[in-house]
């Protein structure tokens, strides 16, 4: 199966999604919260990295829930359309 590559829209959002979830890890190490999803830490380094810009549901929402944040606050955030560059 050949995977359709992703847009630059979807990698933008895959990047906002990893931002997040860096910020709202805060001090709280990769391998706590990874441990409490219940995923591997590279999986969550990966995540916000946006090296996995597009990462399933159930990891999103389980992940959100360990770090406190709604789902709807995290698709507030996601879906927002980026900020034209003025040049």
């Amino acid at each position: 199966m050949v995977r359709v590559p992703l847009s630059p829209a979807e990698v933008q959002r895959g990047r906002r999604l990893g931002a997040l979830l860096r910020s709202a890890r805060g001090e709280r190490s990769i391998l706590e919260v990874a441990l409490a999803a219940g995923i591997s830490p590279e999986t969550l380094r990966k995540i916000e990295t946006g090296r996995v810009a597009t990462p399933s549901f159930a990891t999103v929402a389980v992940v959100a829930g360990v770090l406190g944040l709604s789902l709807d606050a995290v698709w507030g955030v996601v879906s927002r359309a980026p900020e034209p560059v003025s040049l």
